[in-house]
């Protein structure tokens, strides 16, 4: 059972394991909406108020936040590398000119 304005376990688990190409656009739109929501609420519920089912929730979600920053930041730093070596390579050819 979760918690009032919050989205159970059950349907997070259910939004998780059913692939995006199984799922129309009005529902992964639904989904990152209501997502958002239970994010915001989520934030703005007091630890002492929520129910163990949902702290348990928010502990997994906020993991898997963190793993998805970390992964678009080594991403963001490996487009950087490849940009800036294309950089180099640029002005190595025009100062040769």
């Amino acid at each position: 059972m979760s918690d009032l304005g919050r989205k159970g376990l059950g349907e997070q688990a259910k939004e998780k394991a059913t692939p995006d190409s199984q799922k129309s656009t009005l529902d992964q739109a639904t989904e990152s909406i209501t997502g958002l929501g239970d994010k915001a609420a989520s934030t703005a519920q007091p630890e002492g108020d929520k129910s163990a089912t949902q702290k348990v929730g928010d502990s997994t979600r906020s993991g898997g936040d963190s793993a998805q920053a970390q992964g678009q930041g080594i991403l963001g730093q490996a487009q950087e590398t490849v940009g800036n070596a294309a950089q180099t390579v640029s002005d190595t050819l025009n100062t040769k000119k």
